[in-house]
């Protein structure tokens, strides 16, 4: 497993722009072909060019697992239609058009274990969600912040949170989650580490403003 830094379009906060699993990856139709090669050799899995809303910020309008996808009620028919011709035969693909909030890329942090959602979706939403995803999800906050996957990031190897979670709150994530947590910062003491940072089992991409000590920190849990 490799840790590489990166941009995209000038910009450290690549999460915001990628989403991954375990078999594959979501990317902007315009990116770089040096970027596409990096995810696809760094992450080892197929990568897809699409929109989500019609925006090139796929990891915020969309969470997920190796089991399925949630997305955004800003998708609109024809990028459902694409995702599905896509990767529809390989996981499960779902719209949350009953929320108010849309950026579920911050608010559900998942691997394929289980997962946790932010306080702000409703809870009548929960079982659409633990359906799509077929893992047990637990509502909660990650301390004190609602906004759980932007603060945090999980894989199936290890999970990493901000720096203001507690160690009797580090060992309830390690309970809900079944990987080992620890904390960390990304892009040069950035608390937003899914806005920073792609990662499965097989690699993890970052945010070229990423230190020394903080790759140390994410080799450490991802490894």
């Amino acid at each position: 497993m490799s840790v590489e830094r990166t941009a995209i379009y000038g910009n450290p906060n690549v999460g915001v722009y990628v989403f991954t699993n375990e078999r594959f990856s979501l990317v902007p139709k315009d990116i770089p072909e040096k970027f596409e090669k990096l995810v696809k050799e760094t992450l080892k899995v197929s990568v897809y060019r699409t929109t989500l809303a019609e925006s090139p910020l796929i990891g915020v309008f969309a969470a997920g697992n190796s089991n399925g996808i949630v997305l955004s009620k800003f998708v609109t028919d024809r990028e459902l239609e694409v995702l599905k011709n896509i990767v529809g035969d390989e996981l499960n693909i779902d719209v949350l058009r009953n929320i108010k909030e849309s950026a579920l890329g911050n608010l559900i942090l998942t691997n394929d274990k289980a997962a946790i959602v932010s306080p702000l979706i409703n809870k009548k939403s929960l079982k659409r969600i633990e359906d799509v995803l077929n893992v047990e999800v637990v509502q909660r906050d990650i301390a004190g912040s609602p906004l759980v996957s932007s603060v945090a990031v999980t894989s199936n190897k290890g999970a990493i949170v901000y720096p203001l979670v507690s160690e009797n709150e580090i060992e309830e994530l390690e309970s809900i989650l079944h990987v080992q947590v620890d904390v960390g910062t990304v892009n040069r003491g950035s608390i937003f580490l899914r806005s920073g940072m792609v990662v499965n089992t097989k690699g993890c991409i970052v945010g070229y403003d990423t230190t020394g000590p903080e790759l140390l920190r994410i080799q450490k849990v991802f490894f």
